[in-house]
């Protein structure tokens, strides 16, 4: 039999590679400690503005005293942030901001331009702020990418998940129509998403085994996707991906025209974790830029023009690397409206 592998390529420090409609997927897992007393939530050392070290036990990113992202534009894509562990802090150009973390997932429509940033500030003073989470850029096609731009926020509370029978196998479905109980309807995205046309079959799955554990992948719903597995976790004993062994921090490109068993032997010392990212490619032209990805070169240059111009409508907040209180909770702020975890259902500025 022909084997369910494509190809496999070893995971270095930073970027993974990506299967169109992605563009760019980053594991971020940095061990903050405990923050200051006195409420900055700064870290211990101040960061070069250029800080991603991937030997540290936490990296400061581009951010100074709290680490993160500072404000930035995007144009012509989308980004979906995913969290495992750990608080962000989101504020954007439009005045929409959130706090979010512990397995919610944000998802935002840059589209013609928006200016964001994602913070990590250390809110724990009496325990480490650790943090795990996946940042994905997902393509928009050519006729999308000038659109208004857009955000909404899963609650994890909201997010599907599933456990297999005897406990060792669970997927939590960030997005897709895969490991849905009958009845359960997956979070809605922003509606210019490329992912928001079930024809794409975009899906997002967050998928750990522990000893003995096994799973069987579905082949995909529509024909013509591209499927690609990432082993982050739990790489050194052999994971069996349809029979074969893989056993390194890899990304795995695997056919999604079958049914594909994922199997961690019993004598392995501990659990494994997998993304998985899927679509349909957008099979366009990607021109790219630092935070701009269009088409062609001339859009890219007439991205940087306009930003020059308008600063994508400016930014609202007191500063480059601003945060919210120590004190506040998760929360999504969507066109002045304030929303939680407890609230029912999904928050997204096509709701408003």
């Amino acid at each position: 039999p022909s084997s369910a592998i494509l190809r496999t390529r070893a995971i270095e420090a930073g970027p993974m590679p990506t299967p169109d409609p992605f563009l760019f997927c980053v594991y971020h897992k940095d061990a903050y400690p405990e923050g200051p007393v006195g409420k900055s939530m700064e870290a211990p050392y101040p960061g070069n503005g250029q800080d991603f070290d991937p030997r540290a036990p936490y990296r400061m990113y581009h951010g100074r005293k709290i680490p993160g992202f500072p404000q930035h534009p995007h144009r012509g894509f989308e980004t979906i942030t995913a969290t495992i562990e750990g608080i962000v802090d989101h504020a954007d150009s439009l005045g929409n901001a959130g706090r979010y973390g512990e397995g919610d997932v944000q998802w935002m429509t840059a589209g013609k331009g928006v200016v964001h940033g994602e913070m990590f500030p250390l809110v724990n003073i009496d325990k480490p702020n650790h943090t795990r989470f996946f940042q994905i850029w997902l393509n928009l096609p050519k006729k999308d990418k000038m659109v208004e731009p857009s955000f909404a926020m899963f609650w994890a509370n909201n997010v599907p998940k599933f456990v297999s029978e005897d406990g060792k196998a669970n997927v939590t479905s960030w997005f897709g129509n895969y490991f849905l109980d009958p009845g359960t309807k997956q979070n809605i995205p922003p509606s210019n998403s490329w992912a928001s046309d079930p024809s794409n079959d975009v899906a997002v799955l967050h998928i750990i085994l522990q000893p003995g554990g096994k799973l069987v992948l579905p082949k995909a719903n529509e024909e013509g996707v591209n499927r690609s597995l990432y082993l982050v976790e739990g790489f050194d004993f052999s994971v069996l991906i349809g029979g074969e062994p893989v056993q390194d921090k890899m990304v795995i490109d695997v056919d999604p025209s079958v049914d594909i068993e994922l199997y961690l032997p019993e004598s392995s010392n501990n659990g494994v974790e997998f993304l998985m990212l899927q679509g349909k490619p957008i099979s366009e032209p990607v021109a790219q830029h630092g935070p701009f990805v269009m088409n062609t070169r001339a859009e890219i240059n007439q991205a940087f023009d306009d930003y020059d111009k308008t600063q994508f409508g400016g930014w609202p907040w007191p500063s480059d690397e601003h945060v919210f209180p120590q004190e506040k909770g998760r929360f999504a702020l969507l066109d002045g409206k304030e929303t939680f975890p407890e609230d029912d259902g999904t928050c997204s500025l096509e709701d408003s």
